[in-house]
């Protein structure tokens, strides 16, 4: 496993918090996130890193997306 780094749409809101809304691959497919599950401050077990970490449902699956100021990451192969 490694980091995977992914383009992220998200709203900032005034009170500084952050909705992601779409993760974008490399190679241009976009992903809705159906729903932000939770938010919390945490690392990544597999492949290092911490941040943000928040658990999302996209395609009816839950994932891992975290943000690593300034950059998103999500677990993968």
């Amino acid at each position: 496993m490694k980091k995977r780094f992914v383009e992220v749409k998200a709203i900032f809101h005034e009170d500084g918090s952050i909705t992601p809304t779409h993760i974008i691959w490399d190679d241009t497919r976009e992903f809705e996130i159906e729903e932000i599950l939770d938010i919390r401050k945490a690392a990544s077990l597999k492949v290092g890193g911490q941040g943000l970490r928040y658990t999302v449902r996209i395609l009816d699956k839950k994932k891992y997306l975290f943000y690593e100021e300034p950059k998103w990451f999500v677990e993968g192969k």
